[in-house]
């Protein structure tokens, strides 16, 4: 039980950093390192953290990415950010053990993965420093699957169990957990966690649900606004049109902006973009630095161009997101994920609808995950190419790093470092009739 007032000058926000992302194939890049709006993931969820008053931070990496994060965190020096490197296992359980020596009484613990309204943290605090529970734990109700945690509630929102991603079918509730868990005593946590002998990924729910069972207090704290967890690389999409919806709009003055396009709605326009006469821009949209774009072009309902791009000639963007330093000409582009440093040859065209009109499923291995999408284009890695007239039918997975040939008709998924050709070869015969048109020559 605790009586004892919530305190922002001890408490510790803990943001996970180290997990590997290996549901996102083919996108390699850490979620919360994807870009929106000219920045990382992690940094919107600092700043909402600082913006709720929590200027306390702890980010947790792995020895890939440490630098990196580090390097976001200078960009924060009204925060004191310490960093800890999770060197053992795969889940929360080690990523909170490898930060424990830097927590003292109170941890919030947060997935910066998540996209969520700034209420969040508002709500979980104020339960917190009102209750006397030893954890409180942000969730959300659910009208279909969820592939994650579920919490099982009494009737005063205390839980009573935790289940770690139940199959299809399993669900004990309809109540997923959200990765925002605020520790009034982390102490209780981190002897519960030693009690934890094994390294699996649910080790920290077991932790959780060890507490329960010694009897200290967890409540469920019911959140009800924007949430989208970026588990699959198809989540990108609504995670993108919540930070488009969100944005005020508004052109940099460095840009150049022919007085022949035409640019409507909600549209963000970075540092030194040009855009050429006769493209279109219907918001809500961003346009990130540096990047041109072409005449005819034409980009429409949600889409978010990264910086350093080319979009060339007659190209149609439509609900995309596209990542920095990415070349088109000539192409259709529609409910698409596409990582950095693509580059599309002039016709090729992604399909984002089945003719049946059926939700589009995306097959990994012996498995088939059910994207809930009618409307799902190409999902490609950082550095792959298409030749000229290349066609690529709706959810096809490519590379990274793997080149698609001319005049491909890719239906099915495509590996990292590979390259698909067209097999049949021109045929050269002699040519035995004449025409009027021969003897004029």
């Amino acid at each position: 039980m605790h009586d004892k007032a919530l305190r922002f000058d001890i408490m510790k926000t803990v943001f996970l950093c180290a997990g590997a992302s290996k549901r996102m194939h083919p996108i390699t890049e850490d979620k919360f390192l994807l870009k929106f709006l000219g920045k990382t993931l992690l940094e919107h969820r600092i700043e909402q953290a600082l913006a709720a008053g929590l200027n306390d931070i702890i980010v947790v990496g792995n020895q890939q990415n440490i630098e990196q994060l580090q390097a976001i965190a200078r960009k924060f020096p009204q925060a004191r950010i310490d960093f800890a490197i999770q060197r053992e296992g795969p889940g929360m359980a080690d990523a909170l053990r490898s930060a424990q020596n830097l927590v003292e009484d109170e941890i919030l613990v947060v997935s910066p993965s998540d996209v969520f309204e700034d209420s969040a943290y508002h709500q979980i605090l104020a339960e917190g420093k009102e209750g006397s529970a030893s954890s409180y734990l942000l969730g959300a109700r659910v009208e279909s699957y969820f592939p994650g945690g579920y919490l099982v509630v009494d009737a005063n929102n205390e839980i009573r169990h935790i289940v770690e991603k139940p199959g299809r079918g399993a669900e004990p509730s309809n109540v997923v957990n959200i990765v925002v868990h605020l520790h009034r005593d982390a102490k209780a946590l981190f002897q519960s966690l030693a009690k934890v002998k094994d390294r699996d990924v649910d080790a920290y729910e077991q932790a959780l649900q060890s507490m329960i069972e010694d009897r200290h207090r967890l409540k469920f704290v019911e959140y009800g606004g924007f949430w989208s967890p970026i588990k699959y690389p198809w989540h990108v999409l609504p995670a993108m049109e919540y930070f488009l919806e969100q944005s005020l709009g508004g052109i940099a003055s460095s840009a150049i902006i022919s007085e022949k396009a035409t640019i409507e709605g909600k549209v963000t326009i970075d540092e030194n973009v040009r855009i050429l006469e006769n493209a279109v821009i219907r918001g809500p949209c961003y346009i990130g630095k540096n990047s041109v774009i072409g005449n005819n072009v034409l980009i429409r309902d949600h889409c978010h161009i990264g910086a350093d791009c080319v979009v060339g000639f007659s190209t149609e963007i439509k609900r995309s997101y596209i990542g920095d330093g990415c070349w088109f000409h000539r192409n259709y582009i529609g409910d698409s994920i596409i990582a950095d440093r693509c580059s599309f040859g002039a016709g090729t065209v992604t399909a984002n609808l089945r003719f049946d009109g059926e939700q589009i499923d995306i097959k990994s291995g012996a498995e088939t995950m059910d994207t809930g999408l009618d409307k799902l284009g190409a999902i490609i890695g950082a550095d792959s190419k298409t030749g000229i007239n290349v066609s690529i039918m709706p959810g096809v997975r490519i590379g990274p790093n793997s080149v698609v040939g001319p005049h491909v008709l890719l239906r099915h998924d495509l590996g990292p470092n590979r390259i698909v050709l067209v097999d049949n070869q021109n045929r050269i015969i002699e040519r035995k009739t004449r025409t009027d048109l021969d003897e004029r020559s």
